[in-house]
């Protein structure tokens, strides 16, 4: 609605070289930015409980439909994949040649039957049941606000709750001890008189023994905030013509690590895993854990590859003169970043995948929409990092009247530097998580 209604006024318009430029009045920009808001609210709900509910279809109690699970978020991934590859190349093209108003429309007219869709299979869905009425962030707090009033509660008797512990859930006791004071009985007590059981400090123990796994990924977070801004930039500036009056637009080249994706995960469903198999005696090939690793450091590979294409972009624009003209097209053609597209591609296949998974199926089930939630928020907090990481970056190297590594002439940046410092975010980060990995202990059956 906001590309349909236009507010602008004849005195906010000016003709500059034939075309007519408007500037947005106040209601206009609002209006914009609530959409923006909204959706983002929306998405916030929407993707964590549709990937949660989509794997709550399967039952896993049954052998067929347990093998099937494990294919699960591949096949999300590659659906997904697929779509977000048409519209890339579709979408961009009318947005940037046609006009926003069918750019957002189009979109807009798919969700409406999808939604429909969905609603028609309603009452084939499957529904999981609560084990326990009370709610499970309830549950969790209690667990912490018992530990901290406990906290001058003597050794020698938490000592015993332990062993009691250890008897009766002996993986995760052994970590966390701390909370295991919220077993001891004196405090512990609530109104309805019932204390806090085994199960619920376990499993605010589980959350807990989530976080080192999701703070050493948000390393992924911020190199994926890249695909959508630098790399774009870079290929703006890079020859993108076919033929002799055909330009492709440079944010379709994310449709590169897309197309990676739905053509790579059979190839892993079907190839990779039998194989891995053999070698492992895993059903999955790997484990989540391992996929997760493996991912990150395909990323420092792909991120390497960029700082070095950057390198290339720059010297190439110095040898034809064009470091000062920010608007020209350097003489190199824009298929020098496939490469690193390609290789995202692979990592998120491996990454984003084993994210999914593995926070899905670390959670007690009232708890998997949080899970999936957790993995989005790897994104989103790495983007807000991301931000924070160029802002500070943009402060530091432009003191002292020194070119900022961001210059908007992006001839005169130092992006290859800064693509070289998230390569090394990207081993410190993939160190750190080896160690965690290597010390993770599962709450569940599946291996992680």
């Amino acid at each position: 609605m906001s590309a349909v209604f236009s507010f602008h006024s004849p005195s906010g318009c000016e003709n500059r070289e034939k075309t007519m430029y408007c500037s947005p009045s106040q209601l206009e920009v609002s209006f914009f930015f609530i959409s923006l808001y909204g959706v983002a609210i929306a998405e916030g709900g929407h993707k964590p409980c549709t990937q949660a509910f989509g794997g709550d279809q399967f039952d896993e109690q049954h052998p067929e439909e347990c093998r099937e699970k494990r294919s699960f978020f591949n096949r999300w991934m590659f659906c997904l994949c697929i779509s977000i590859s048409v519209s890339t190349l579709t979408l961009s093209y009318i947005q940037d040649n046609l006009n926003w108003v069918l750019g957002f429309g189009i979109p807009c007219i798919i969700m409406v039957f999808a939604l429909l869709l969905f609603l028609i299979g309603t009452n084939t869905h499957r529904y999981s049941l609560k084990r326990d009425v009370n709610n499970p962030f309830i549950r969790i707090n209690k667990v912490f606000v018992k530990a901290a009033r406990n906290w001058k509660m003597s050794f020698s008797s938490a000592k015993a709750i332990e062993e009691g512990a250890l008897g009766t859930s002996p993986q995760g006791s052994l970590e966390f001890k701390f909370l295991n004071k919220a077993l001891l009985e004196p405090n512990c007590l609530d109104e309805d008189g019932q204390a806090c059981s085994i199960n619920e400090v376990e499993e605010a123990k589980t959350v807990l023994r989530l976080f080192p796994i999701w703070a050493t990924c948000l390393v992924c977070g911020i190199v994926d905030a890249q695909i959508s801004t630098f790399f774009t930039k870079q290929g703006i500036t890079m020859d993108r013509t076919i033929g002799s009056s055909f330009d492709i637009p440079s944010a379709s080249l994310k449709s590169f690590s897309s197309i990676t994706i739905v053509l790579f995960i059979p190839i892993y469903d079907l190839v990779f895993v039998p194989i891995a198999t053999i070698f492992t005696r895993k059903p999955s090939g790997i484990t989540m854990l391992q996929r997760i690793g493996i991912g990150m450091f395909l990323s420092t590979i792909s991120i390497a590859i960029a700082a070095m294409v950057e390198m290339k972009r720059l010297k190439t624009a110095q040898e034809h003169g064009l470091v000062d003209i920010p608007n020209a097209t350097i003489p190199m053609r824009v298929w020098w970043l496939v490469p690193q597209y390609i290789l995202f591609g692979l990592s998120y296949a491996f990454t984003l995948v084993g994210l999914q998974e593995f926070f899905y199926d670390q959670v007690s089930n009232e708890l998997r929409s949080v899970g999936v939630a957790l993995y989005l928020s790897i994104l989103g907090v790495g983007s807000f990092l991301s931000s924070f990481l160029i802002y500070a970056i943009k402060k530091a190297t432009s003191r002292d009247g020194h070119g900022s590594w961001f210059n908007d002439n992006l001839n005169m940046a130092q992006l290859d530097y800064f693509y070289w410092l998230l390569s090394g975010f990207i081993v410190l980060g993939l160190a750190v998580y080896i160690h965690f990995a290597k010390r993770y202990t599962s709450n569940r059956r599946s291996v992680p």
